[in-house]
């Protein structure tokens, strides 16, 4: 297995675990009666609905699939406009939880290092 294959293979593997975690976590924050406190609703429904998109974008990672690069990209633009909302949100004086705000951080990061993990080990045409 050369380098490159092997970057690919734990990207994809981090994507995919990173999106079965998002889904489980967003589901019981949704639908299980948890209370969320100051949880920013629009947060939540995105974190949630990504989650399905990170799964898919892992797969797509570990088959070599030539849309799973942009599908990463897509998530991880789509991931700091959403925490670029959360930040108004904030500073426009709405309620909100520190851990969002962690959170947020760390998904913007990881989905940004994945989008570029997928262009720089994409297959050559």
């Amino acid at each position: 297995m050369t380098t490159r294959s092997r970057t690919l293979t734990i990207t994809a593997a981090v994507a995919t675990v990173f999106g079965l975690l998002t889904i489980v976590s967003g589901g019981r924050a949704l639908f299980g009666g948890v209370d969320m406190g100051a949880a920013v609703p629009f947060v939540l429904w995105f974190n949630f609905l990504a989650g399905f998109a990170y799964v898919l974008a892992g797969i797509g990672l570990w088959r070599g699939a030539g849309w799973a690069p942009m599908l990463s990209l897509g998530i991880a633009l789509a991931t700091v406009a959403v925490f670029t909302a959360f930040l108004w949100h904030v500073v426009s004086g709405g309620a909100w939880e520190a851990r969002t705000m962690g959170a947020m951080i760390l998904r913007s990061s990881i989905w940004i290092t994945i989008a570029a993990l997928a262009f720089r080990g994409r297959r050559p045409h």
